[in-house]
Parts: structure tokens; C-alpha cells; sequence
């Protein structure tokens, strides 16, 4: 009886031993984040069902922060040869990490060489296009894209004597409709924003088909020069300046607006512009009111317009100086994340774009779009209109710290040191001195 109790432990010992020398021998790859509530909750969720779908790789993710500040952790730990295999970046990021040569591990060139079967074909052109160099060849793996969308109070705008389900189309409607909701004590505030400098000024000018800079806004070499001091980007942020002052627009502050979102929910501002992918934060706190969407406004004075939005979000970098193995778990993890049911998934619940025709698909066929209304707004913005020269995305040297210009102009707008037409005029100078320093140091 002793003898085989203890052989029945020593086998059981013996069995757990096994295990855990097995779940050891997985190889780990570390993957930096910027995903933070909802979002870095469904992230968690995607990384545990690829894990729980095969044997041989750990993939561990890691939230580190803002944007920004991942993306300058991941540069700092390349300096100390003590960077993750993955590091998500956002879209304006891209300029820099592509002249990062020596440091990226190019998506196209990992999935050839670790025999993963990979076509840029299978991804929505708007998307792919942003992150491909001259010869058309996908740097980065799409992840998380999106669009700046229009979100409203149905219930605010019902209280106003409005039509619930109709969203303001132009910037005189926004006006129209916004001083209707104030004067009628429906609500104190218009409207507010999340990111002036992606949604009111770069998707601006693209919405309005207008340049952002020169040399097809960057994409067309590192010569470029920044241009977002023309006629309609000026009269714009004047007119944010007039509408901040009699306070049917409510400024939520820099980079993304922290401050915008809690004045949407609290049914302070009846307006909301902000990502597609704020749409899961929008569900989850918007409880005591019916969100409408639509598009962004625009000027109907402005021949072209509306053009089409550009994108936003970030890709998946690989960066050099890890072990082949990783690399392999790398590139099935990238498949796994393509397939179309982990990104319609991943779509359904953030807002993000669908970065596939085949995640697309699904979600049509599962009904998503019909059950969700206004769903697919951001889709219909990023395909209404075959992407110009001027409405493609953009492409600059240092463009994170290009974003802290606009935000300070911005502010120095606001705060009536200077007018629209000065305040542009100096991010574009200030811009393109941190243009000619990134042209100067990759040459």
C-alpha cells in the first residue's frame, strides 16, 4: 500500500515535471504595447488564444505606456541591447522606423525567411499603403488601424429639437446644430475633440484634399517640407478659436485629448470627434445616453471635398538581435493575427478598421454591420474617394515631436498669443527645421 502510494506521487511528480519542463521549452517572444483599458484587455485575450492555440511559443505582451512613450522605450532598449521582439508603433512613427534600417527586421523579408505563407494582397489597400517603401513592400504588420469618426448624443440632440438620427455632414451644420443644443440648455457645449493634430488638422487636410506637405506629403522622399498653413487649414482653426471663445467648442487638450472623452460622457459636449477605435470606450461608458455617428464635417465651400479620411493607429515592428526561434514564433504569430476571424474579432469589438478583405467579409456575412449601426462609418470615410497625392497618409522625419509643435501652436491660439495664420505659419517653420535635422542625420 506505501509502496504504491509512493509510486503513484513519484509518478504524478514525475508527470508535473514533465509539464513544466514543456511549458519551459515554449520560446518566448516579448511584445511592447500601447494598449491600455478596453483595449489592452481584448489585446490580453487575442495573445491568450494564440498561446492556448499552439505548443511551441509564449507570446508575452507588455503595455508601456503612450505611443510616444513605447516608442521611445523599444528605441531605448535597442540602444541596450535589451529590445522585445515586437514593438507596436503609430503611424507617424513610420518615417522614423523605416530609417531605423539596421534596427527593423521588415515584415516582408521575415515572412519569406521563415517560410510563413504572407500576401500583401490579402490587405485593404488604404491600409497596406501606409506602411509599404517605394517598391510597394510591407515594412510593418497592420494591426490596428483606424479613422477619426463623428459620435454624438442622440438624446441631447432630440432634447434640442434635432433629429436623432441625422449627424451633422458640414462645419456650418456642426455650428448650426451645436448653438441649437446650447441655446436650448440641452447641453453646455457643442462640441470637443480628441487629437487636433491628427483629426483637425492632418485628416483636415485630407478630408479637404489639401496638401500636408510637399513631395506627396513625404512619401515621395525625406526632402519634404510641411505646408498645413494654407487657406483652409487656416480658416479652420480659426474658426476653432471663435467657437473655443463662445464655447460651443471645448478644447480636451494635447496629443490625444484626455480631456474630451469624460466632457462626451458626461453629456457635457454633444459632439465628439475622436478614432473609429474610441467606439469600445464609447459603448462601455456612454450608459446613460444613445450615441449616433457619422462623418467628419467639412466645408462645402471647398471644391473636392469630401475627399477621404487617412489613417491612424499603429503596426507591429520586428526589430533585430533576436534568436532565429523567436523569429519563427514571430511570423506564425503574425498569421494568426491576419487570420479573419482573430481581426474581425479585434474589429467588431474596437472600431479599428478591418486591415483584411477577408476579416471585411466576415463581418458582413455575420450580420455585424447590420446589427451596429453606423458601424462602418469609418470604412465608408477611408473608401469614399480613390486616395490623391494629398490624401494618402503622410510620411516625415521626426514627426512625434512634430505633434508637440502642433499642440503648443495650438494652445498658443487658444490662449490669444497669436492668430491662426501665425500659429500655423510657426509650427511649419519650427516643423520643418526638425524635418531638415532627420534629412541631415539619414542621408
Amino acid at each position: 500500500m506505501i509502496r504504491t502510494t509512493i509510486r503513484t506521487v513519484t509518478v504524478s511528480s514525475l508527470a508535473l515535471i514533465a509539464s513544466l519542463s514543456a511549458a519551459q521549452a515554449k520560446t518566448e517572444i516579448q511584445w511592447w504595447h500601447a494598449m491600455g483599458g478596453e483595449l489592452g484587455t481584448k489585446l490580453e485575450e487575442i495573445v491568450a488564444g494564440y498561446n492556448a492555440s499552439q505548443e511551441e511559443y509564449t507570446v508575452i505582451p507588455s503595455f508601456k505606456g503612450t505611443y510616444p512613450e513605447t516608442m521611445t522605450a523599444a528605441i531605448a532598449a535597442f540602444r541596450a541591447n535589451e529590445q522585445p521582439a515586437i514593438v507596436q508603433v503609430f503611424e507617424v512613427g513610420t518615417g522614423t522606423m523605416m530609417a531605423a534600417k539596421g534596427a527593423i527586421y521588415p515584415v516582408y523579408e521575415l515572412m519569406a525567411d521563415m517560410g510563413e505563407p504572407f500576401d500583401p494582397a490579402d490587405y485593404l489597400s488604404s491600409v497596406v499603403g501606409y506602411y509599404t517603401d517605394t517598391e510597394g513592400n510591407m515594412l510593418s504588420m497592420p494591426f490596428n488601424s483606424s479613422t477619426p469618426i463623428l459620435y454624438y448624443n442622440k438624446d441631447v440632440f432630440e432634447k434640442a429639437g434635432l433629429d436623432r438620427d441625422t449627424a451633422p455632414k458640414t462645419w456650418a451644420e456642426v455650428e448650426e446644430f451645436g448653438t441649437k443644443i446650447m441655446d436650448s440648455g440641452a447641453a453646455p457645449c457643442g462640441f470637443t475633440t480628441g487629437w487636433i493634430s491628427w483629426v483637425q488638422l492632418e485628416n483636415l487636410s485630407a478630408w479637404h484634399n489639401q496638401p500636408i506637405g510637399t513631395l506627396e506629403n513625404g512619401f515621395g522622399g525625406i526632402e519634404t517640407e510641411l505646408t498645413v498653413n494654407g487657406p483652409v487649414q487656416v480658416k479652420h482653426w480659426e474658426n476653432l478659436k471663435t467657437w473655443q471663445d463662445s464655447g460651443l467648442f471645448q478644447y480636451g487638450g494635447p496629443t490625444g485629448g484626455n480631456d474630451a472623452p469624460p466632457k462626451f460622457y458626461a453629456q457635457e459636449c454633444a459632439i465628439y470627434m475622436n478614432s473609429s477605435a474610441s467606439r469600445a470606450g464609447v459603448v462601455a461608458n456612454a450608459k446613460d445616453f444613445e450615441v449616433g455617428y457619422g462623418m467628419l464635417p467639412y466645408y462645402d465651400d471647398v471644391e473636392g471635398a469630401p475627399q477621404n479620411s487617412i489613417i491612424g493607429g499603429a503596426t507591429l515592428w520586428v526589430l533585430q538581435g533576436r534568436d532565429e526561434a523567436e523569429y519563427k514564433g514571430v511570423a506564425d504569430f503574425f498569421s494568426y493575427l491576419s487570420s479573419a476571424e482573430v481581426q474581425a474579432d479585434w474589429h467588431q469589438f474596437s472600431g479599428y478598421l478591418p486591415i483584411t478583405q477577408a476579416a471585411w467579409d466576415l463581418s458582413k456575412e455575420q450580420g455585424f454591420y447590420e446589427a451596429n449601426p453606423g458601424s462602418d462609418v469609418s470604412i465608408q470615410q477611408m473608401t469614399l474617394n480613390t486616395p490623391t497625392e494629398n490624401s494618402k497618409g503622410l510620411r516625415f522625419g521626426n514627426y512625434v515631436q512634430i505633434r508637440t509643435i502642433i499642440d503648443e501652436e495650438f494652445q498658443a491660439l487658444l490662449s490669444g498669443q497669436k492668430d491662426a495664420q501665425g500659429a500655423l505659419d510657426d509650427l511649419v517653420s519650427r516643423g520643418n527645421v526638425l524635418i531638415r535635422e532627420f534629412e541631415a542625420a539619414n542621408k
